[in-house]
């Protein structure tokens, strides 16, 4: 049994929804079976748990404390290639504070209460007890990882783990953060639509725009690429049969622009995806 597999049953004994990561601490991609997220996975979004595919895709949601799934032949030869154990703090009614650098420490030691601090590879992660939305930037250095997010598993750390504090939830609140530019007034494009759904669950629609908010909100890197392939997946799987609305697109571009981009490059990047598609 390797390392890993042995890491993620002893989080699952513990009720910690476990799974793999690969090189770059990133979830291991969709399968044949369910690219551009087709499998539909679990009808409650608000729960992590594997999806209908065995292996572990879909990120987050992947992560599962059934060590029946951790063990299964699928995810053996995925842990076969794992290079860390992740875990989805919100599914285990926990918050991580994520601070990414000195500067954040210093900033989480004199505004947030003392809990318990597991050091990182650049920073140090803050487990407090209970849930709430992820976010990415909340201020420099700054990040919230709970619900609908990951985070790899660096140990128990030390400290005693305290309550969720009033001035964590704040800060996602308080954004954007003065580094990044204000969101701009959205002028949503209708939504696409017109054919028959074949969706299975109407949590279908809403697992995949949570899990297009949550690429936008990762990357790291070529922000605009990004942007567009993520908005071509989606309409790629939901742009035919009118279940887009006009929210959904709004919660895109909201995304999009809380990386930086401009309400007029969504657009664009929508235009283009659509054109693309031929819808």
């Amino acid at each position: 049994m390797s390392e890993h597999l042995r890491t993620a049953l002893e989080l699952a004994a513990s009720r910690i929804p476990a799974m793999p990561l690969r090189a770059g601490k990133v979830p291991f991609g969709n399968c044949r079976r369910c690219a551009d997220n087709a499998c539909g996975g679990r009808p409650n979004m608000k729960n992590a748990g594997p999806c209908a595919c065995p292996g572990p895709c879909h990120g987050w949601a992947a992560a599962t404390t059934d060590p029946c799934v951790i063990k299964s032949g699928p995810w053996q030869r995925a842990w076969l290639h794992a290079s860390a154990v992740a875990y989805h703090p919100g599914g285990a009614g926990l918050t991580v504070v994520d601070l990414d650098n000195a500067d954040a420490i210093t900033w989480a030691r004199k505004n947030l209460p003392a809990t318990q601090t597991v050091p990182t590879t650049r920073g140090e992660h803050w487990l407090y007890l209970g849930r709430m939305q992820s976010a990415n930037a909340v201020r420099p250095g700054v990040d919230i990882k709970s619900t609908m997010a990951y985070a790899r598993w660096l140990g128990f750390g030390t400290g005693t783990m305290t309550a969720l504090p009033d001035a964590v939830r704040a800060l996602t609140a308080n954004r954007p953060s003065p580094a990044r530019p204000a969101p701009q007034a959205i002028t949503v494009p209708a939504p696409a639509g017109g054919e028959e759904c074949c969706h299975r669950t109407p949590a279908y629609l809403e697992r995949g725009i949570a899990m297009a908010e949550q690429r936008i909100a990762e990357a790291r890197s070529a922000i605009h690429a990004t942007v567009y392939r993520t908005f071509l997946a989606v309409l790629s799987t939901h742009g035919r049969c009118g279940c887009l609305t006009g929210t959904h697109v709004a919660r895109l571009f909201t995304a999009a622009q809380a990386k930086g981009e401009t309400a007029r490059h969504c657009t664009d990047a929508w235009t283009n995806a659509r054109t693309t598609l031929g819808l």
